[in-house]
């Protein structure tokens, strides 16, 4: 895998564990925590989150795609399923589970951010982005 990759999968965990993980160091319990008090933050942190989502979800729904998306997600699957059989990993643990989760979450993300970088590495052809006709 490229840097550049790695470097948006690194930046979608961020994202992903700020916003939700199994410790008490995530965004719903702090907010949950501190509503009253700090509601102004609760507010901005929040909305920084969500742009940090639209940004990664949109990206990721115009390069790959539903289709692009389930196909990612049952390749993750797939690989999770097999780790399971060969007795590498169980889900007997729900926080362990939860960590799983959120990181295949965070994988789906980042292939689609970085899907054109992918395709273009693997097929040596060029992604040109739709541009609005101004003048219609």
């Amino acid at each position: 895998m490229g840097r550049s990759f790695l470097i948006r999968w690194a930046a979608a965990i961020l994202l992903v564990m700020a916003t939700f993980n199994p410790t008490s160091l995530n965004y719903f319990r702090w907010a949950q925590a501190n509503t009253g008090e700090q509601l102004s933050l609760v507010v901005l942190f929040g909305l920084v989150l969500f742009v940090g989502y639209v940004i990664y979800l949109r990206a990721t729904f115009r390069s790959i795609g539903v289709v692009g998306i389930g196909l990612v997600a049952a390749l993750v699957g797939a690989l999770l399923w097999v780790l399971r059989d060969i007795g590498w990993i169980s889900f007997r643990d729900p926080d362990f589970t939860t960590w799983i989760g959120l990181l295949a979450l965070s994988f789906v993300m980042a292939v689609g951010l970085s899907w054109s970088i992918i395709r273009r590495r693997l097929s040596g052809q060029t992604d040109v982005d739709d541009i609005d006709d101004a003048e219609a």
